[in-house]
């Protein structure tokens, strides 16, 4: 994962893999190994670099303990989004310990002029890989923008997360529809009579 905080990919990763469990509505969207390969499938970033999914050689073999791996890691990412705001030292103790654990080391990389930092694990399990993707570009976020920029939907019926990388940094809403019925609810609060 290159630069986290400049790879908007790692970090939109991250929040997608935490909003494939919805809370709320009670879905859950990382339920088999195929919805995992397909996650995977959907954001090369999760991959490593070296895989034989992203060198055309064959297909990923994913098994049901990959599944629990990544359902583990998605509630610890998970955690992190939902804790930054409000207790950001435990959030960013649920970093460390989720890199611990997926044996992520940063390495120096050159390409062309550009020099950049990556985090990759050196195992070759699924889990690790996203690990190492997506706990790093969190920590990339929260050190440079702090950890207030992590955060879930202030809409009443959702619980889906999000990463604010906006200049402002006031995002409240995981989409414009969250926030477009958060208006439209205000809005009609005010003008309903008494």
């Amino acid at each position: 994962m290159r630069d986290a905080y400049h790879s908007p990919s790692a970090v939109q990763t991250a929040v997608d893999l935490a909003n494939t469990l919805r809370p709320v509505k009670g879905g859950d969207a990382l339920e088999t190994v195929e919805q995992l390969r397909d996650f995977l499938d959907d954001h090369p970033a999760a991959e490593p670099s070296s895989s034989a999914a992203n060198q055309g050689t064959g297909p990923r073999h994913l098994t049901r303990a990959d599944l629990a791996e990544v359902r583990a890691l998605r509630e610890t990412v998970r955690q992190v989004l939902e804790r930054a705001n409000t207790d950001a030292v435990e959030a960013v103790a649920l970093i460390n310990e989720g890199l611990r654990r997926s044996r992520a080391t940063p390495v120096l990389r050159h390409e062309g002029d550009r020099w950049w930092t990556e985090v990759t694990s050196d195992t070759d399990r699924c889990a690790a890989h996203l690990a190492a993707t997506t706990l790093s570009a969190l920590a990339s976020v929260i050190a440079a923008l702090g950890p207030a920029r992590l955060g879930v939907c202030a809409g009443p019926t959702c619980r889906a997360t999000y990463v604010d990388l906006s200049r402002n940094g006031s995002k409240q809403y995981c989409t414009r529809t969250c926030a477009h019925r958060a208006s439209v609810a205000a809005y009609r609060s005010r003008r309903s009579p008494v």
